[in-house]
């Protein structure tokens, strides 16, 4: 059985508002296509074609953007409940469809140039039963260097905080995870994983963007718009090598 993905995709998108008003985040267009269906190629053009999305809010309009994906992908949307903790959806996720003994798990509105095989790769390799892919903290300021007297030498336009590491999702995990799995995903079930030495991070140094607010999307759209008009695809898809699960 192939590797299946759950993408997370039932949250309102509060922070996107009035955008999130009728239509749930991820199916927010990018370059004239919903980022939903950005993260999926992002696995599929890399082999990895089985889908649980954990809809929620308006999860009729998932399932019909379901309805359009490809033939050759198998996506099942699962109604994981409108306020549902993204722990709890990946829970109905399992008891919806068999998982098998590694899954992987991504969020609906986080795009990068991951290389999945690699990260399956790194995960097997430590032997325990989580890994989530981190990238270095991009500031949302710009920062100042100073000298010992205080002078300003060098201005930095939003750098990436190198020394600081935050979940991008784009996870994989083993069925042994779910031994005494409970709570949310972030605030409960990594930190858990993590306290009892069975979390490792998987370093990407590529291209990764989430879509947190309405100013995300359309900072997405320029760079979706720039990237193909010089390279003929958005930066996240740029890097992709297709391998077998």
């Amino acid at each position: 059985m192939q590797i299946p993905t759950i993408i997370l995709c039932g949250g309102r998108g509060t922070r996107a508002y009035p955008h999130t008003k009728e239509i749930p985040k991820p199916l927010l267009d990018i370059n004239g296509e919903p980022i939903l269906l950005h993260v999926m190629r992002i696995y599929a053009e890399q082999g990895f074609r089985r889908f649980v999305l954990t809809a929620g809010y308006r999860p009729e309009m998932i399932r019909a953007f379901a309805a359009g994906l490809p033939k050759g992908w198998d996506v099942e949307v699962v109604d994981s409940g409108e306020d549902t903790n993204k722990g709890d959806r990946v829970q109905r996720a399992r008891e919806a469809t068999e998982l098998g003994d590694t899954f992987m798990v991504t969020y609906g509105d986080g795009v990068g140039d991951v290389d999945i095989s690699e990260l399956l790769a790194f995960h097997r390799s430590h032997g325990k039963l989580a890994t989530v892919t981190v990238v270095p903290l991009p500031s949302q300021y710009g920062t100042l260097e100073l000298d010992g007297a205080g002078r300003v030498e060098n201005f930095l336009e939003k750098p990436r905080l190198e020394d600081h590491w935050i979940n991008a999702g784009f996870m994989v995990m083993d069925r042994g995870v779910f031994d005494g799995w409970t709570g949310d995903l972030e605030d409960d079930v990594l930190p858990a994983l993590g306290s009892r030495g069975e979390l490792y991070g998987f370093r990407h140094a590529g291209f990764w963007k989430s879509m947190d607010t309405y100013k995300d999307a359309i900072d997405l759209e320029t760079i979706a718009r720039t990237s193909e008009a010089q390279h003929g695809k958005p930066p996240w898809l740029r890097s992709a090598t297709v391998a077998s699960s």
